[in-house]
């Protein structure tokens, strides 16, 4: 059989026990990538960004100023 990756998003540490344990229980090798393929301070300005746009501090850009 061919091998096929696969990749999953818990949006916890229970879910990520779950995951393992069903893997562990059917035998599948797995492994847990530790680090982030993203640059944490670029992490970090998206998460702030996403604080401001939920907090509603955002700028509305007319499409005909959008490039003067």
């Amino acid at each position: 059989m061919k091998q096929q990756n696969s990749i999953e998003h818990p949006a916890n540490e229970e879910e990520m026990n779950i995951i393992k344990a069903f893997f562990e229980a059917l035998k599948i090798k797995f492994k847990v990538a530790k680090d982030s393929p993203y640059d944490p301070n670029f992490v970090d300005k998206i998460e702030k960004s996403c604080k401001q746009a939920d907090q509603g501090k955002t700028v509305k850009i007319d499409l005909d100023d959008i490039w003067k």
